[in-house]
């Protein structure tokens, strides 16, 4: 089908420029010991999730227990939430989940690793532990290489529990403009971590797996890097707000709109707020990059004297954050050239639990 037909708005994928994408993202792990966990947060897609792990992911992360839930529904069976879960009835679920899937979470309490033993306990289950240092986020995580520590001893004495090693998500560097900042920061957190690490062995525990890195920061990792998985995501698509950092990724994700009305003043398409998100940076018109636009909740808007399109034309918008877009949509339609290729379901859209 031409895309010329497709009702939009509409959210579509132009999949050469994925692959091109997922190939700069293996250039940049070619040669180190880091291996790729992507962000299912990005894509919410399990057909996408499986293009991963066919082109070398050695499994999926994810934010929500019910995005894992859809993961391991799918079949994907090395999957890590990138959170703590402690609310009673999902650390319950987590341990049922366990039985079906290589499972790991992320802990930063004592109070949740005991919880978590206990419904591994009743449900005949292993749970894989990272506990999450807190580099700089301010979000979650401990502070010291004593609690790190602790928590780590703890995970060692629970029988249905198992210490893999660290969660560290430096991301409030991710999107940090000014390049040698990100750049020396992510230096400053990589040398934090080989310190953890060097206590941790002098306390005679193993860290197997040092887990983080964003799109923003994967080119500052040294083929000797002290992470060994990368949970970057939005490499795939791209957005407006990862599009200031001049990154090496290219724009693969649009939402295509219709041109509906054009006056002396004003142009106007019909992809606004409820196709489109706004939250990290305004979208942006392929085409016309550098004029801005007005987003209300059903139309985009831009000067009739900055941009020539009329009636009936599509457009291709670059959202402005490529996560919370593709979670206003249904599907994604991949598309080569003008021909539209497969339409796959967003599997976990709206799973924010």
């Amino acid at each position: 089908m031409d895309i010329r037909n497709l009702r939009t708005p509409a959210l579509v994928l132009d999949i050469d420029v994925y692959e091109k994408n997922a190939e700069i993202m293996k250039s940049f792990l070619t040669g180190s010991k880091m291996k790729l966990r992507p962000h299912y947060k990005s894509h919410k897609c399990t057909a996408i999730a499986h293009r991963q792990i066919g082109a070398g992911a050695k499994g999926i992360c994810c934010a929500k227990l019910g995005e894992a839930e859809d993961l391991a529904n799918a079949g994907i069976e090395d999957i890590l939430i990138a959170n703590q879960i402690t609310e009673r009835n999902k650390v319950a679920q987590v341990a049922h989940l366990a039985k079906c899937c290589y499972l790991t979470v992320c802990v930063d309490s004592k109070e949740n690793i005991a919880d978590l033993d206990a419904a591994a306990a009743f449900e005949g289950s292993r749970i894989h532990c990272l506990v999450e240092y807190e580099i700089g986020m301010e979000r979650c995580g401990v502070s010291t290489e004593d609690e790190f520590y602790a928590l780590a001893r703890q995970i060692e004495g629970c029988p249905h529990l198992i210490f893999e090693g660290v969660q560290a998500y430096a991301g409030h560097l991710s999107h940090e403009a000014d390049y040698d900042k990100r750049k020396a920061e992510s230096e400053k957190v990589e040398k934090r971590l080989w310190q953890l690490l060097g206590y941790m062995e002098e306390k005679g525990l193993t860290v197997r797996e040092v887990s983080g890195v964003s799109t923003g920061t994967i080119q500052f990792r040294p083929k000797d890097t002290v992470y060994t998985e990368a949970q970057s995501g939005s490499y795939i698509f791209m957005d407006a707000a990862y599009g200031a950092l001049n990154l090496k990724f290219e724009n693969s994700l649009f939402v295509l709109s219709t041109v509906m009305s054009r006056n002396e003043n004003y142009v106007s398409a019909d992809a606004g707020r409820k196709s489109v998100s706004v939250d990290q940076a305004m979208p942006v018109i392929r085409d016309c990059p550098d004029v801005p636009v007005d987003v209300s909740e059903e139309h985009i808007t831009v000067a009739a004297k900055k941009y020539p399109a009329v009636v009936g034309d599509r457009i291709f918008i670059i959202p402005g954050h490529c996560c919370t877009t593709v979670n206003l949509h249904d599907f994604i339609y991949f598309i080569s050239g003008d021909k539209v290729i497969d339409r796959v379901p967003i599997t976990s859209r709206g799973k924010s639990f």
